[in-house]
């Protein structure tokens, strides 16, 4: 086959047996990854924009002092819409809900530009977070229902790395707009970036409700065809027939990127007065594209070694090392702080790790709503931690004494992190066993059944 399809397969697997399966999976990439990615991008794009605008004129215009700039961060960090848009999406179709809650934050991010101090700012933000929730755990959902399990590590990667791709660049288009419309129409340039990035984010909820095609099982997408659909369900393992029921029957990540979330990187330089507002802007863009790298390198390996423990221990000794630059702030040049916070960058990779593991596990059972509404609360368990976490260990106050008590709060879930990973290793590998047995005798008896009616 040569070296090119080699490549081809390493970075984006093996293809499907049959030419109907390769079609229908491009069109699933092309419909339902492209929005979800462009989705993704601009929902970081809106979130970023804050941390641009702080240091570029935000900070000053809104009169914000102490911790309020972490107060913003945290509003935005929404825990209560979690479980309630993985219930909406059972009952409203995905098609509508996702490009709806799109249009919405668009709107408010606009909104954003018309706020005068810090009550109206964290209003915005605060709706801003619970319409914007629907995004990330939803497209987890998403991926779920419709890629085998070797296909989903590497869409969740590319998904992840869209939004820090938004994230990487919300800093250049602040640079652009503050050089060319900084006080145009009588605004200053933040003002002009909440305007620009709402407006353009539009057209992707136009794109969601013209295209999305829902699940599978409840698809009417005319991109596909009957035989398509067909193969799409029989593609995965076989749905639970209560797996939409929200009744009663339903009740029977993160803080290791703290650093590249709180933005401790900008704050700190900020508080140098060695940087300009362009390089405030910039700099820290490096962090995140190593962020992209990393994590579309770890969805890679975790396809490619259907494994996904090591790289999230990987991930976890980076940080470490990170840390323990961090931790002898006062004897190390700026230099060495920054590549410590670039290297911070790699925390980015455990999100294919948690998210792409937790779905191929909970796709065994076939409960679409215990899978949305787990998944959802996996996003809002970080988000509780997000509520406190930033305004107590990372304040902008302690920006130019480097974050000490973050730092060593880092230490400490990086540990705590590295045992938990090895405990859930040990369970899905004890599940494997158990879902292997099982499956084992439904084709057992599926051949015994066929050769008996034959």
């Amino acid at each position: 086959m040569g070296w090119l399809y080699d490549l081809r397969v390493l970075v984006w697997g093996e293809p499907a047996p049959t030419a109907t399966e390769r079609k229908l999976v491009r069109k699933i990439d092309f419909f339902i990854l492209t929005y979800c990615c462009l989705s993704f991008f601009f929902n970081y794009l809106d979130r970023a924009a804050l941390a641009n605008a702080y240091v570029s004129g935000l900070k000053e215009d809104l009169h914000l002092v102490g911790n309020e700039y972490n107060i913003l961060v945290t509003c935005l960090t929404d825990i209560i819409g979690q479980v309630p848009h993985a219930l909406a999406i059972q009952v409203i179709p995905p098609r509508i809900w996702f490009p709806l809650m799109t249009l919405i934050w668009a709107g408010l991010t606009m909104c954003s530009a018309a706020t005068h101090n810090f009550s109206q700012i964290a209003a915005v933000r605060f709706f801003q977070g619970m319409v914007e929730a629907s995004t990330y755990s939803g497209t987890q959902y998403v991926i779920g229902s419709w890629y085998k399990s070797h296909e989903i590590g590497k869409r969740i990667g590319l998904f992840a790395a869209s939004g820090m791709a938004g994230t990487m660049f919300a800093g250049i288009m602040m640079t652009a707009v503050y050089t060319t419309m900084n006080g145009h129409a009588g605004l200053p340039g933040w003002r002009w970036v909440f305007i620009i990035d709402g407006i353009i984010t539009l057209p992707i909820a136009i794109f969601g409700f013209l295209s999305f095609p829902d699940l599978p099982e409840n698809t009417k997408a005319p991109y596909f065809s009957s035989e398509e659909r067909a193969l799409a369900i029989s593609r995965l393992p076989p749905k639970n027939p209560e797996g939409h029921n929200i009744g009663f029957s339903l009740i029977k990540r993160g803080a290791l990127e703290a650093f590249s979330t709180q933005s401790c990187m900008l704050l700190w330089m900020k508080t140098t007065g060695h940087f300009s507002v362009a390089n405030n802007n910039d700099y820290p863009l490096g962090l995140t594209a190593i962020g992209i790298v990393a994590t579309l390198f770890t969805a890679i390996a975790i396809d490619a070694t259907h494994k996904h423990a090591p790289w999230g221990l990987v991930a976890c000794v980076l940080q470490i090392v990170s840390c323990i630059i961090l931790l002898c702030w006062n004897h190390i040049s700026i230099g060495a702080k920054m590549a410590a916070y670039y290297l911070a960058g790699t925390a980015y990779a455990i999100q294919p790790v948690c998210f792409a593991w937790a779905t191929q596990v909970l796709m065994r059972d076939g409960d679409d709503a215990a899978r949305a509404v787990i998944l959802y609360s996996m996003n809002g368990a970080s988000s509780v931690l997000f509520s406190f976490w930033g305004i107590i260990l990372y304040p902008a106050t302690d920006a130019s004494t480097g974050f000490f008590k973050g730092t060593i709060a880092m230490v400490c879930i990086t540990v705590l992190l590295i045992i938990w990973i090895g405990i859930v290793w040990w369970q899905d590998k004890r599940m494997l066993r158990i879902y292997g047995s099982r499956d084992k005798k439904i084709i057992e008896m599926s051949s015994a059944m066929e050769k008996r009616d034959g």
